[in-house]
């Protein structure tokens, strides 16, 4: 059974019992296939230091409850900020209507689990609001002393302490608290009226101590100066078709883009995906397994139990080549015949649960190839170090990437750095086309938001170092 809380329930510092939630809850979801009552108390703080000062400092709480119920491939969903028996009791009518008759069975509870994958950290308490603004301006005075060509310096500090209860339809009240905080330097440096920039940044599910050691900042800053002295001296990039090697960890991106969000369960039930059914079928080079797994201790994206109550795992999405699996929700899982994976996600109570990533990953390849060998077996092409921004059509997989740091490769090394580096091609045809993999994995640093269908979830994503044949890579230089 999940372990009991040791604070008080959300429902009952609300005045509300949870017997008669339980009741309430009960009466709403009879005759339907599933539902809950998602319960959230969430306080968060920013801070941002910006040209030499601190520019903003924001503290944001809130708290309000969602009750869904479902039925067949409707649901009906009534949510508030104000927890109380009386909008519950509102809450339960109004979404009862997705039943309008309708006569099912309920869904089998998730599976109970004593799993922590973080502590109950609260990175708003600590350190204190003074300290926070110190170590800012401490994080900016240094890099500004680390390099005459440092123009400007933003550093910036977030954190949150999210706590949910789930109330399920067998009674089981589900408790999770959920800390998350992250810290970033963006550093602009400029050179004969040049001006480029470089941006590190990490986080996970603990407080802020974890990432505001002097060791662990000043790597962060020596990164972000790094990546914006080598844009400084990069040329344009030329276009055309090219085989591409990508750096490992927060490249992962592109894989989260352009092929992850086709394996969600909701886009394969509607067949809007490019992967809807193509089960058992090869759609990636030999070599290629994917995987989404939320029970990461620790990591941005993961969670112990989803925002359904379903417990997070292992998913085994793409394996040896061959499509194997999609990321489900509750209701996905039930209608596609499939198992829930914990991938029933939210933005907060004010949004229904729908199938998302958690951590999603390549593995590292059978072969391991060392990233030099892959650059020395490359005679034209791209080494893309760091992404920025993309855009993705789940409907085809179609991307367009930006690259933050990318070098020509030129028979067998590489040599300039350029500027002006975009990706372009489209996922399913693009895992057909890795011919090398890494033995380098690694984890993004902690940075990942994604967002779906206007709701933003912390996420992350890795893959080792790969080699892509034939991408399209557009530039500014023919």
């Amino acid at each position: 059974m999940n372990a009991h809380p040791s604070a008080p329930s959300i429902l009952d510092s609300a005045g509300v019992s949870p017997e008669r939630a339980r009741e309430i809850l009960g009466d709403a979801l009879q005759g339907a296939d599933d539902g809950e009552l998602f319960v959230e108390r969430s306080e968060s703080e920013s801070f941002l230091f910006d040209d030499g000062r601190l520019k903003s400092a924001a503290y944001d709480s809130s708290e309000g409850f969602g009750l869904r119920v479902v039925a067949g491939e409707t649901a009906g969903y009534s949510h508030s900020s104000e927890i109380s028996e009386a909008s519950i009791r509102r809450a339960a009518a109004s979404a009862s209507l997705a039943k309008r008759g309708y006569s099912g069975g309920a869904d089998e509870a998730p599976r109970a689990t004593n799993t922590k994958l973080y502590g109950e950290d609260d990175p708003t308490a600590s350190p204190a609001f003074s300290e926070k603004v110190a170590l800012l301006q401490e994080i900016d005075a240094w890099c500004r002393d680390r390099d005459p060509r440092v123009v400007q310096v933003m550093a910036s500090m977030s954190g949150e302490r999210r706590t949910v209860e789930i109330l399920r339809a067998d009674g089981r009240l589900i408790r999770d608290v959920r800390p998350l905080s992250r810290i970033n330097v963006q550093i602009t440096v400029e050179k004969d009226g040049r001006r480029e920039n470089g941006f590190t940044g990490a986080g996970g599910r603990a407080g802020f101590e974890a990432w505001i050691g002097a060791a662990n900042w000043r790597e962060q800053a020596e990164e972000a100066l790094r990546q914006a002295l080598v844009n400084l001296e990069a040329v344009p990039c030329p276009a055309g078709e090219m085989d591409v090697v990508l750096g490992a960890g927060w490249n992962g991106i592109l894989l989260h883009e352009a092929v992850g969000h086709g394996l969600e369960g909701d886009f394969n039930r509607k067949g809007t995906s490019a992967f809807a059914g193509r089960i058992g079928e090869r759609v990636a080079a030999k070599g290629v397994t994917v995987f989404d797994d939320g029970s990461l201790p620790g990591r941005r994206g993961s969670l112990t139990v989803d925002d359904e109550g379903t417990p997070t795992e292992r998913t085994v999405l793409i394996e040896d080549g061959v499509l194997v699996g999609y990321m489900h929700d509750r209701m996905s899982a039930r209608l596609m015949g499939m198992k829930a994976g914990g991938n029933g996600r939210r933005q907060s109570y004010a949004h229904m649960p729908m199938p998302r990533m958690t951590n999603t990953a390549m593995d590292n390849g059978k072969t391991n190839t060392p990233r030099a060998e892959m650059i020395e077996a490359t005679k034209r092409g791209l080494y893309c170090a760091n992404f920025g921004g993309g855009q993705v059509d789940i409907t085809n997989g179609k991307f367009v990437f930006q690259c933050t740091e990318a070098y020509l490769i030129e028979d067998g090394k590489i040599t300039a750095p350029v500027k002006g580096a975009t990706l372009i091609g489209d996922g399913p045809s693009a895992l057909t086309r890795v011919t090398m993999i890494g033995n380098d994995f690694d984890f993004d640093p902690g940075v990942g938001v994604c967002g779906k269908s206007g709701q933003s979830v912390p996420v992350g994503v890795g893959q080792p170092s790969l080699k892509i044949t034939g991408l399209t890579v557009g530039g500014t230089s023919v």
